[in-house]
């Protein structure tokens, strides 16, 4: 894939997904009819991207045609293609009448992409309704998952439309690092580790050391590219970024992007990935301050041209400012949180091996070579980036952005990636090769180890449920409004979630890293499924319309009285359980 086929690809998926936003927000929802609308659209500005974005050279220093530089190139992408393929093409599969993941840290997470790639297709009005709390629209940055609704109106199989989506994403993700940053950032995204790794050569078994839940730095491939969806866009999108600030702030005869595709790039990340917009503006400060004048007057009308719009889809993911701030002073990361708690030294070290006093002599040469240049005005494209990714990294390790102090990663990658490049560039790469070699060792030996011990030692999966149940409950409620609510035991895979439809409560660790105080709704939800006395107010409430009683309530609400089964009327039944029907009840 060139570099004009990425910026084609990447501005048809962000134009389709903004324009059926759009239409869905005019037209109450979406529709097979606003799906193709968005992608025939989506058509002219993906050609003109592809017309109007150049071929440019990488200019990390890492230009070498040799003959090794060849086979490292050929054996990384192997390495990158097999992840890719290992992990997505059995993203969510079928087996024995079970729909499984392979990955079980993708239990809860695909299970709520599904739930809101079904609403969102489902035709329920734009921005909809939080499937997963009763009082809230969705906060959550769902751009990707609103692109597979397109595909799945179009008639995409919604498994289909995961894999397709996942494959594709992958190959984005993997031309957009080697763009930023050559073979060396390639193999940094895939094998980044520290020292848990290297227990392979104690305990002769190659396993996912950094899966342990002593573990924070764990493999990102593993941990994030897999589960965090929006990055499928936002890494090859933010990555792309990147390649042209670089190339604008070395002053290149030509940037390979065209102003609007920039523009649009950087303006809807938010939809996407919030966390990628907020270190790339990051990164755009620190241009606009150091940059020539043309370069400031560029960059202050990308921001000033950003603004609105990014706001605007700030406003619609947090449901309108609603969502509270989870802005918190919390030094050190989760170094004294739970099981990931350790001394500091032994956290840094365990976690990071050689990165982080590497980066520390990379950021100290870079001031060294300014100083002695005597140019702090201007100074070289090293120090600004590296600059810049130590400030993200320090807010990422200082502040606490989200109520799982662990989801600051999601900052930490960015610091990551952007400082990688110039590692090479400006280190690593100019040493002799034995040198290169053991840094290299010392760099990604661990999460090598760790990568593909998690890769083999996959079996069976892990079930999410079972598809009968699944189908015959989205049989039931096929009739019903998309808009309604249902009262249900709040688990992660519960059918209704899986068939896109809304419950009163959803899985609490959900709720809890959406910044959900659900405590009071939880006491009222279980009182109603017990049925209190006052179980018609508790429903009218928490705006619950039907009650479902099925396998999991039976398990969970044991010597319920279920009132509903003589005074609201069923809806369906089966061996699924029963639905019913309050709204009767609820009319006074």
């Amino acid at each position: 894939m060139s570099i004009k086929s990425l910026s084609a690809g990447l501005t048809f998926v962000n134009v389709a997904t903004i324009l059926a936003l759009l239409f869905g927000m005019i037209f109450d929802g979406l529709s097979r009819r606003i799906a193709f609308t968005a992608f025939l659209l989506a058509l002219v500005p993906a050609v003109l991207a592809y017309l109007g974005t150049s071929e440019s050279e990488i200019t990390t220093g890492e230009r070498s045609s040799s003959a090794a530089a060849r086979i490292w190139f050929w054996l990384l992408a192997a390495c990158f293609a097999f992840f890719a393929f290992r992990s997505f093409c059995w993203l969510l599969f079928l087996e024995g009448g079970q729909l499984k993941v392979q990955s079980i840290n993708n239990l809860g997470d695909l299970s709520l992409h599904i739930a809101y790639i079904r609403n969102f297709a489902s035709g329920v009005p734009l921005w909809p309704d939080n499937p997963i709390y009763f009082a809230s629209k969705m906060r959550y940055p769902a751009g990707t998952d609103l692109f597979n609704a397109l595909l799945l109106l179009l008639g995409l199989d919604l498994t289909r439309g995961l894999i397709w989506a996942g494959l594709f994403g992958m190959l984005a993700i993997f031309v957009a690092t080697f763009r930023w940053g050559g073979s060396f950032t390639v193999a940094g995204l895939l094998f980044n580790g520290g020292l848990a790794g290297f227990a392979l050569f104690h305990t002769g078994q190659l396993l996912d050391y950094q899966g342990d839940k002593l573990v924070a730095w764990k493999s990102l491939a593993l941990s994030m590219l897999v589960t965090q969806r929006g990055l499928l866009y936002a890494l090859p999108a933010g990555l792309l970024l990147l390649c042209q600030w670089r190339s604008k702030y070395l002053a290149e005869a030509r940037p390979p992007l065209p102003f609007w595709v920039e523009l649009t790039l950087y303006a809807t990340l938010p939809l996407f990935h919030l966390h990628t917009f907020m270190a790339l503006s990051v990164v755009a400060a620190f241009l606009l301050i150091f940059g020539m004048p043309t370069l400031r007057r560029n960059f202050i009308m990308l921001i000033g041209s950003a603004f609105i719009p990014a706001t605007f889809l700030v406003w619609t993911i947090t449901d309108h400012f609603q969502a509270k701030s989870l802005l918190q002073f919390h030094p050190g990361w989760v170094q004294t949180v739970g099981d990931f708690a350790m001394p500091f030294f032994a956290f840094w070290i365990y976690n990071f091996g050689l990165f982080l006093p590497i980066a520390l002599v990379l950021a100290g040469f870079c001031l060294w070579r300014t100083s002695k240049g005597g140019d702090w005005l201007k100074p070289d494209a090293s120090l600004v980036f590296t600059a810049a990714a130590f400030t993200i990294f320090l807010f990422a390790v200082l502040v606490k952005t989200a109520p799982w102090e662990w989801d600051n990663i999601k900052l930490i990658i960015w610091a990551y990636l952007i400082l990688l490049p110039f590692l090479w560039s400006d280190l690593i790469g100019r040493w002799e090769t034995y040198a290169r070699a053991a840094v290299c060792f010392a760099l990604f030996t661990s999460g090598f180890i760790s990568l593909f011990g998690g890769l083999l030692s996959r079996e069976n999966g892990y079930t999410i449920a079972e598809r009968a149940e699944v189908d015959a409950v989205g049989a039931a409620v096929r009739r019903l409004p998309p808009n309604d609510r249902f009262a249900a035991f709040p688990t992660y895979n519960h059918p209704l979630l899986l068939q896109g439809r809304k419950v009163v409560l959803g899985y609490p660790g959900h709720l809890w890293t959406q910044g959900f105080d659900y405590t009071k709704a939880n006491t009222e939800l279980e009182a109603l499924m017990r049925g209190a006395p006052n179980w018609h107010g508790l429903a009218r409430q928490l705006q619950a319309r039907y009650l479902f009683w099925g396998r999991e309530e039976k398990a969970h609400y044991i010597g319920s009285t279920r009132p509903w089964e003589r005074d609201a009327r069923p809806v369906a039944s089966g061996t699924w359980g029963a639905l019913y029907d309050l709204e009767a009840n609820l009319i006074p």
